[in-house]
């Protein structure tokens, strides 16, 4: 992760953060401090605690967030100001407005009045001489007669380019000043703000097939009638529904289930005295006027926006919970490991990787035609290269190719594992793969990556675009810049917080390193290349473009194992490397000593360290580090075996218990994977016995669990599970009749159904729920 420099903090935006965050403005300031000088979110918050009161990595994200955007929004306020001075039009009291505004909504709306259009009915009105007319009207004068005062003005005709506009009767007149009328509620930022607040609270989500498309659109039948409160839309049911939009084949609208609140609004701000005089009705036409034809339209673009924005948050954080789980499994570990990447057709390719992930020997095995000599040469290759663990892709052939090396009874220290290989034909076609095998095919690259993955999860994952791993809902359809953002965040944090080995990380796993980038990581393999491994931390210094302030940064996450330093290999930062020195030395012990035993490290006493610049939370950390010397955070690894009755769909029954592995975490409930190349829907109302509101609060995704199958639908591939003590069998397992935390805006089904989930590289699919719309979710999140 680079380091960049920002600006400098603008004290009215921390103080404007601590009133958002309810923070102390000292701890605010100090981490905008540290922002604005380069330094990175992990560093902040792992090794400045006591500059930002022990703020976490969340809290500084957030902060790191907010105040771009209100550098975004200095920038916006800065453009209008300037535009408006140029334009002879910026006043006092507009300007005191315009700084006043803390929201882009708020901005927008004072400019908008002011913000130069095309020519509207309101402008052609105004050339036609009509606005003095209009201000008589919006005087509301009782004794002002607009008919009368109309007559003055028919006849009045404008020419632009070659069309003529004429006013030819009293109607047209008072028509034309009431467009003028219209313009000026609609452009009035009070008025939006009361139909805004109207919208959010009332407003409904609605959708509609397209004359024709009932047949072509079929996916989207559970929208092809559809309307819930906006305000309670789920996510996941907004971005269904725009993305049949966008595929043709339904409407959505969002609308006012009254739109009598809206006009009462406007007759309330715009209506002055006795409501029945003429002057008043014409104001009041107008204001309805200005509805329907311009608030109207524009709410509802707004609240499609809003909706949209939420949406994408939902997804996005989902997505990004799920990446953390999946980043941070657990991870085998430095040991030999035969993977195979399974085939029916092309023979399952086989590669043997060293402790280190080095590959050593790739050919190609037939278990199903030639069983006999892939079985000779697996017991070769185990015996050969000393294999440890055996990881097998989980896509085509892969319960099959795993049934076939279990019969085999090798040795029972060799551990057999069915790796998911999501992304792992993505990451053989990438120029990352073939930088690393530039002599092997993308068949060797697949299988090297799922041994990999198996032996460290997270050094293998790094090497893929997030997005290509398959734990996300709608990841296509939500704002990119901000996924991307937001899942390079994920794998940062990721990254650092479990510490990266010098000597053997790859550059991008090493370009996610605190303070590194692409580059710095690139130099650090050259450098390692040419000069052999590093033996210190301090040799970081002698890397080309990698100066003081990336060591800073990135020091502290880089683990040297058998390094000349015993602190070297921990996550105790070398700033801190002559603080743990005088501890040892007032023992009258070593470093090393200090690591050996727990008994001299419980004797320091913390409190005489403490200075200006090095606290209790540093200190405790320190304390914490010297027990476990790069310690790896992520749990121990344990094997999983699917069931072996089942291998495929057909093999399954209703009622049957069955381990299984959590693939994937929606707002709709989780995707389990039984063994049988398609996952099935544990629908959120059977996650547990109690009512669940957010199904990532259960389980993860990597995780395993025991579920019952509930409903099998073999011709369209729908697998229903439940993890209830007490599942309804048969088809009830989603919800609806079930109990539980059926979905209330949902519409109550008979039937049920799934379809596969995003991203998926092979042929898994999703599973069922009761709830159609959930599953039409789940039918949308499959890869376009």
């Amino acid at each position: 992760m680079s380091v960049t420099t920002a600006s400098a903090p603008n004290p009215d935006h921390v103080l404007q953060l601590a009133d958002e965050l309810a923070l102390p403005v000292a701890q605010i300031a100090a981490t905008a401090q540290l922002l604005a000088e380069g330094a990175t979110v992990p560093f902040i918050a792992r090794y400045r605690k006591e500059v930002t009161g022990s703020l976490d990595e969340v809290v500084v994200t957030s902060i790191r967030d907010r105040l771009e955007a209100l550098r975004s929004l200095d920038d916006r306020r800065a453009s209008i100001l300037g535009g408006l001075k140029e334009r002879g039009l910026l006043t006092p009291e507009l300007e005191k407005a315009l700084q006043a505004a803390t929201t882009l909504t708020q901005l927008e709306d004072i400019y908008l009045p002011f913000r130069p259009k095309k020519r509207t009915r309101a402008t052609i009105a105004k050339e036609l001489g009509l606005e003095p007319l209009a201000d008589s009207l919006w005087d509301q004068d009782p004794s002002f007669d607009p008919a009368a005062a109309a007559a003055n003005f028919v006849g009045n005709s404008v020419t632009h380019e070659t069309k003529t506009n004429t006013v030819a009767t009293v109607e047209e007149v008072l028509a034309g000043a009431r467009d003028i009328l219209a313009e000026r509620i609609s452009d009035d930022a009070t008025a939006r703000e009361k139909l805004r607040a109207i919208y959010r609270e009332q407003a409904t989500v609605s959708s509609k097939v397209m004359f024709g498309k009932e047949e072509a659109g079929a996916k989207f039948k559970d929208y092809f009638d559809w309307s819930e409160p906006l305000a309670k839309a789920p996510s996941h049911r907004v971005l269904a529904m725009r993305r049949g939009e966008k595929e043709g084949f339904i409407m959505m609208r969002v609308q006012l289930p009254d739109e009598a609140l809206a006009f009462a609004e406007l007759d309330r701000l715009y209506l002055k005295g006795d409501a029945s005089n003429a002057a008043a009705q014409q104001v009041h036409l107008a204001a309805e006027d200005a509805a329907k034809r311009l608030l109207f339209p524009a709410m509802e673009t707004e609240m499609r926006l809003d909706s949209k924005k939420r949406a994408d948050a939902d997804a996005i954080t989902v997505f990004t919970e799920n990446l953390r789980e999946l980043l941070l499994a657990s991870p085998l570990g430095q040991r030999a490991v035969m993977a195979i990447d399974p085939g029916f057709r092309t023979g399952c390719k086989t590669v043997l990787l060293d402790a280190q992930g080095k590959l050593l020997h790739h050919d190609v095995i037939f278990p199903d035609r030639h069983g006999i000599e892939a079985e000779e040469k697996v017991r070769g290759f185990v015996e050969h290269f000393n294999v440890q663990a055996i990881a097998i892709g989980n896509g085509t052939a892969g319960r099959e190719t795993e049934a076939f090396i279990r019969g085999l009874k090798l040795p029972a220290s060799v551990t057999v594992v069915l790796v998911n290989e999501s992304g792992a034909s993505i990451y053989s076609a990438s120029e990352v793969a073939r930088e690393e095998f530039p002599d092997h095919d993308l068949t060797v690259r697949g299988a090297v990556s799922i041994g990999r993955r198996l032996m460290d999860p997270l050094a293998e994952l790094v090497k893929l675009d997030p997005k290509s791993i398959g734990v996300g809902q709608y990841q296509h359809d939500v704002d990119q810049a901000a996924l991307k953002r937001s899942l390079d965040d994920t794998v940062v944090s990721s990254v650092n917080g479990v510490g990266v080995e010098l000597n053997t990380a790859s550059k991008q796993l090493l370009a996610y390193v605190s303070g590194l980038n692409s580059s710095t990581a690139a130099a650090i393999v050259a450098r390692r290349n040419d000069a052999g491994p590093f033996k210190t931390r301090a040799e970081l210094l002698d890397v080309p473009r990698l100066g003081p302030k990336a060591f800073e940064q990135a020091a502290g996450f880089l683990r040297i194992r058998d390094s000349v330093h015993p602190l070297d290999a921990s996550a105790v930062h070398p700033e801190r490397y002559a603080l743990v020195e005088r501890m040892a030395t007032d023992l009258g012990v070593t470093v090393a000593d200090l690591i050996a035993d727990a008994k001299l490290r419980r004797s320091i006493k913390l409190e005489t360290y403490v200075s200006a610049d090095v606290g209790l939370p540093t200190l405790q950390d320190i304390v914490a580090e010297l027990a476990k010397p790069g310690r790896d955070p992520r749990a121990e690894f344990e094997a999983f075996a699917f069931d072996e009755s089942v291998n495929k769909p057909e093999d399954l029954k209703l009622g049957m218990k069955l381990p299984g592995i959590v693939t994937n975490v929606t707002a709709f409930g989780a995707f389990v994977d039984v063994g049988v190349h398609q996952d099935g829907l544990v629908h959120v109302s059977q996650l547990a016995d109690t009512f669940v509101k957010d199904p990532s609060e259960h389980v993860k995704p990597g995780q395993k669990v025991r579920v019952t199958v509930t409903d099998i639908d073999l011709p369209r591939n729908r697998i229903a599970l439940s993890m209830r003590s007490a599942p309804e069998i048969g088809g009830k397992s989603g919800g609806g009749n079930g109990g539980g935390n059926r979905d209330r805006n949902a519409p109550r089904r008979d039937n049920r159904g799934s379809a596969p989930r995003d991203n998926r590289s092979n042929s898994r699919g999703g599973g069922n729920a009761t709830l159609n719309n959930d599953w039409f979710s789940a039918a949308l999140n499959k890869k376009r």
